[in-house]
């Protein structure tokens, strides 16, 4: 029989001169805790300093998922119920993330002094660029809300190549026209900027049944020590120009976008109006009921499979498990041609929670919804 011999084995990691195991285990643990927390950043641009936070590693050939918050919240208060929720874990372990807040919106910020000139929301899609060269990012796929979700859009427009794919929540792509303009001055004569920031984010159905979400929202925004920040970023919103989306014209999103608005939300016949001006092959349209005025908020178990759903039509995540959705066999078809690599689609999806059912492509094509 042969000797058995003596062989030594090479830690993959090794400790660091004057190491102990100990302190290379804390020191490890330091690490995770500081990528769980998200490292904070801040640069300098054109238009003045934008901080982001940054959540997880680069991932090889993936674009990192990039949002941005609407008016009177900023990222955490926007998006946390969104990704912290259960079925997130699995997109946001093969993704890296990068949270934008708006100038002055984030935790802490100092109050900006009397008559600073804030930027417009074209000048706040101008700092993207910036946000990417300092990370070293090629492409992004985009999640916005609201405001948030224009300046994506004038982003995408700007720089179609760095840009793989949109999820525009309660997008308003045309600016406001006389009537709209008058009767935002006649509320603001009557309402506080909290009360008319609320009326934005969510439905009068919604502020009227005082919810316990909206007594949140509202102490957030009414009790905001950047309350002054809050209302620069609110007139930018209110003076933003019309993108001019037009189908089969020059001007359009190049990238496959999902669209999301929640059934009877301020913003429904916007995004509606958005939907019949973007590209039909490109383009998915999410409407959900029992969702408000804010989906990621209400409704995140949904949102998070539609978002599944929408990657894999992209050519990711083709083996995630849809813990929701269940395809019927005529979507399956056409799912899978999406999930080879073919990223021409063309889709308007509708939800009901009452019928729980999602259209899908060409007419008689279904998608059964286990909600």
């Amino acid at each position: 029989m042969a000797e058995l011999q003596e062989v030594q084995i090479t830690e993959e990691k090794p400790l660091l001169p004057g190491q102990t195991p100990e302190a290379a285990k804390e020191a490890e643990l330091a690490a995770q805790i500081l990528l769980d927390q998200g490292q904070i950043h801040s640069v300098e641009t054109p238009y003045g300093s934008v901080t982001f936070t940054v959540y997880g590693t680069p991932k090889p050939k993936r674009p990192a998922i990039l949002t941005y918050h609407d008016v009177g919240l900023n990222y955490k208060s926007c998006f946390q119920p969104l990704f912290q929720f259960g079925d997130m874990q699995e997109i946001i372990q093969n993704f890296v993330r990068v949270h934008v807040d708006a100038p002055g919106m984030e935790e802490g910020a100092p109050v900006f002094p009397l008559g600073y000139q804030y930027p417009s929301l074209d000048q706040l899609a101008d700092m993207i660029p910036c946000v990417l060269q300092y990370l070293n990012f090629s492409t992004v796929i985009g999640v916005g809300v609201g405001a948030g979700a224009y300046i994506l859009s004038r982003y995408a427009l700007n720089h179609p190549d760095t840009v793989e794919g949109l999820v525009l929540i309660n997008i308003d792509p045309n600016a406001k026209g006389w009537m709209d303009w008058a009767a935002h001055k006649l509320t603001g004569l009557t309402s506080s900027i909290p009360e008319m920031i609320l009326g934005h984010l969510f439905s009068q159905e919604e502020l009227s049944g005082n919810s316990e979400l909206i007594q949140k929202y509202r102490n957030i925004i009414t009790h905001a020590p950047n309350l002054d920040n809050i209302e620069l970023y609110w007139n930018s919103y209110n003076n933003r120009r019309d993108l001019n989306f037009e189908r089969g014209g020059d001007i359009t999103l190049k990238c496959p976008v999902m669209l999301v608005v929640g059934d009877q939300a301020p913003h429904e016949d916007a995004v509606v109006e958005c939907n019949s001006k973007l590209d039909p092959t490109q383009t998915s349209f999410l409407k959900m009921a029992d969702s408000g005025g804010q989906p990621q908020l209400t409704q995140p178990g949904k949102l998070t499979e539609a978002f599944k759903y929408f990657l894999q039509g992209m050519g990711y995540m083709a083996s995630s498990c849809m813990t929701r959705l269940s395809r019927s066999r005529t979507a399956s078809l056409t799912s899978a041609a999406s999930i080879d690599g073919n990223r021409s689609r063309s889709r308007t999806l509708s939800q009901s929670s009452e019928s729980g059912t999602l259209s899908s492509g060409p007419p008689g094509h279904t998608m059964e919804v286990s909600c």
